[in-house]
């Protein structure tokens, strides 16, 4: 049995969630957890955009300014393409078509299929600028990380598939999630404060007790 079960709420067009991501992959391996991955979608339409951030223009240097702060503190910052986003030839991305490809991934592959496609989306979010609110280009991507093409589609296309999404929208309302990354330790409860990996194990290491 997994020593601890981490509810970990992201969306895919979070620049933080990306480094949270690669600490949680090395902490599941140290500490056996089992990581169980939500999708928190920030804005899920081109209207919810604008009525968070205003014009595109506005929306894409705001949040590439966050972009710059979370690159300082990344593990992996050359992984963080500003300048390719900068000059990307669309809007800054919504995150609900992603959220749809990682809950089709989970549901024809499970929790590891999810977190899997999730990275990957990250990266072609962050690291190739790619508009990941085409369901084209998720699509795509999908197919580029082997799920084989007809199957996904369907499986995306599926209104179960938005449910799930749903889903996890009315079960972060339920436990009181507001922001993404968050972290939440099932067995106390607790959530954990985003930081450097050696913070988050050292916020572990105490729950790991309690459940011993």
């Amino acid at each position: 049995m997994p020593s601890l079960t981490i509810d970990f709420f992201h969306d895919v067009v979070c620049c933080w969630c990306f480094n949270i991501s690669s600490r949680m992959r090395s902490l599941a391996a140290e500490f056996d957890l089992d990581i169980r991955h939500r999708t928190f979608v920030l804005q899920a339409d081109c209207t919810e955009m604008a009525a968070r951030w205003g014009t595109p223009e506005v929306a894409r240097e705001t949040i590439l300014g966050h972009w710059s702060v979370c690159r300082e503190v990344s593990d992996y910052p050359e992984r963080i393409d500003i300048d390719a986003m900068r000059s990307a030839p669309f809007d800054y991305p919504h995150g609900m078509t992603a959220a749809l490809g990682c809950k089709a991934a989970e549901r024809i592959g499970g929790q590891t299929a999810h977190w899997n496609m999730f990275d990957r989306l990250q990266h072609a979010h962050l690291g190739e600028a790619r508009n990941i609110a085409d369901p084209a280009v998720v699509l795509a991507v999908a197919r580029e990380f082997g799920f084989e093409a007809a199957a996904f589609a369907a499986t995306f296309d599926d209104p179960t598939t938005a449910r799930a999404v749903e889903a996890d929208r009315q079960h972060a309302r339920m436990l009181q999630v507001r922001s993404i990354p968050t972290l939440i330790v099932r067995e106390t409860g607790a959530s954990l404060v985003n930081g450097p990996r050696e913070d988050l194990a050292a916020q572990l290491r105490p729950a790991l007790r309690l459940v011993a």
